[in-house]
């Protein structure tokens, strides 16, 4: 049996140091990613980043999610976990690892790998919800934040 894993990849037009910011701190992570965070940027540090802020606490999004592992700039490691309308995967835990690779002064190449599925129900769904997720959001918003600016909440 193989191991499931998401793999992404995606070309900025901005300094390592850059995108390094834009993954690990709040401004950051608001710029592309989600409306708003809560990020403690070390080992077992929060990295919650909140998709519906104003919903309940526990259907905010990323709620409970830790650093696993940072390399400053090059690499930081965290938990990830499914979405609150899969609750089942949700309870559980994947882990999600972001390298970035300078191509030049002002480019960079971020690697994301995802791993630590399992197999059946909600754990598929979560897999396909997120393989979408990953490359045809999240990694292009990235580089789009880069080159059009920051994303406005207010309009999504």
């Amino acid at each position: 049996m193989s191991e499931r894993v998401i793999i992404g990849a995606v070309d900025v037009n901005a300094s390592r140091q850059s995108v390094w910011e834009a993954w690990t701190t709040e401004e950051g992570i608001t710029s592309f990613f989600a409306p708003a965070c809560k990020i403690n940027i070390r080992v077992n540090g929060a990295y919650e980043l909140y998709f519906n802020p104003s919903a309940p606490e526990g259907e905010r999004g990323g709620e409970g999610v830790r650093i696993l592992a940072l390399q400053p700039p090059e690499m930081i490691s965290f938990t990830w976990n499914a979405p609150p309308h899969l609750p089942e995967a949700r309870g559980q835990n994947t882990s999600v690892i972001l390298r970035l690779e300078a191509i030049s002064e002002n480019r960079t190449r971020v690697h994301l790998h995802h791993s630590g599925w399992g197999s059946g129900g909600e754990w598929d769904e979560a897999y396909n919800y997120f393989t979408l997720a990953w490359n045809n959001v999240v990694l292009p918003r990235l580089s789009k934040r880069f080159t059009q600016g920051p994303v406005d909440w207010s309009q999504k």
